[in-house]
């Protein structure tokens, strides 16, 4: 019998529990960042921590899947540096300009992921990619948005916002 594993079956379900729970995350995530609590990043970290114990990434790979992250020009080089191109032969390939004028890859999912869920370029990956999902990063207050924007593609931070809630009630 082929069972889910625990981080499978969130991601099966994040969908629709996602869906079902935006309208309550945009608010309560806005009412957080308006009282601004003390500690939060220090909550944010131990509840971040707590939740990757349970949660395996390379069982996912969301995150790959199904956004870009923003490639600075030092994560252009580090990446061009590690598969021996030129930067610019590296942006003409994968990168395009998103409206914002940042550089985002061309397509999803991510080129460099594998068939196993793993990065190919994982020693030269962006700075994004090596702080997704932002949830143990300081100054929380002003990443309440980006987690807001990322509970439906990733599992951790539906869960990370769910433990949040219930430790700190608005």
């Amino acid at each position: 019998m082929n069972t889910l594993s625990y981080t499978q079956s969130l991601l099966k379900s994040l969908p629709e529990r996602a869906q079902r729970l935006a309208k309550e995350h945009r608010k309560y995530l806005t009412r957080l960042r308006d009282r601004n609590p003390k500690h939060l990043d220090e909550l944010f970290a131990r509840i971040h921590g707590e939740v990757f114990e349970q949660i395996d990434c390379l069982e996912c790979g969301n995150c790959c899947k199904t956004i870009s992250p923003r490639w600075m020009s030092r994560d252009i080089d580090a990446a061009a540096r590690y598969l021996n191109m030129h930067p610019k032969t590296f942006k003409l390939t994968y990168l395009q300009l998103d409206e914002d004028e940042d550089y985002v890859l061309k397509k999803t999912p991510c080129p460099f992921l594998e068939e196993d869920k793993r990065c190919y370029i994982y020693d030269a990956r962006p700075k994004a990619c090596r702080e997704y999902p932002h949830t143990s990063c300081k100054n929380m207050r002003g990443l309440l948005v980006v987690a807001r924007n990322n509970i439906s593609v990733c599992p951790a931070v539906f869960e990370i916002v769910e433990k949040v809630r219930k430790e700190i009630p608005l």
